[in-house]
């Protein structure tokens, strides 16, 4: 294995760690990294017990009809933000067994990038399930990431790992 994949299992076997020792279960909703982030989680052993499923919703349409994501989003953001990544994150939420979610969408490249949207862009979020009263609580960001198109979809999942355990340690409303 090379630094970067051993990177990935070992942020793989933490956070299958901390979903474990708090009972919860993750699910992801996944565009440009077309479902890394479930491979990654699922690389550990035992994982059926803190992973449910996870969504690769490349096209608009998908994100629309899988996950619930308003046109109005699509049409006034655009795939690549904030709003749409946290409407995924919540979609998941919604449309699965898990209490805590990740969603990624961004621009992989090598093409299809803009000056407002450069290829290496990413919109990150993270969901997590409060009491039943609560809303769901929900943090997004966006990232610039340089290299080729794997490079940038591998720095999407190790961001996307990092941020689910960041929001496990920190938990202490759930």
């Amino acid at each position: 294995m090379n630094d970067i994949s051993d990177q990935i299992v070992a942020l793989s076997q933490e956070l299958g760690a901390q979903l474990l020792a708090q009972h919860l279960i993750v699910a992801t909703a996944e565009s440009c990294t077309a479902g890394g982030i479930a491979y990654a989680i699922t690389q550990t052993p035992g994982s059926s017990q803190w992973f449910d499923r996870g969504f690769i919703t490349y096209s608009n349409a998908s994100k629309q009809s899988v996950l619930g994501v308003s046109t109005a989003y699509l049409r006034d953001f655009g795939a690549v933000s904030e709003p749409v990544a946290r409407a995924m994150a919540l979609g998941a939420l919604t449309h699965s067994q898990a209490q805590i979610t990740v969603a990624v969408t961004g621009v992989a490249g090598p093409t299809g990038g803009t000056p407002d949207k450069p290829v290496g862009m990413v919109c990150l979020a993270w969901a997590i399930k409060r009491d039943p009263t609560s809303a769901p609580w929900v943090r997004t960001a966006t990232r610039n990431f340089s290299g080729d198109r794997a490079a940038v979809r591998t720095q999407s999942i190790i961001e996307a790992l990092e941020g689910l355990i960041a929001l496990l340690k920190q938990r202490q409303d759930v």
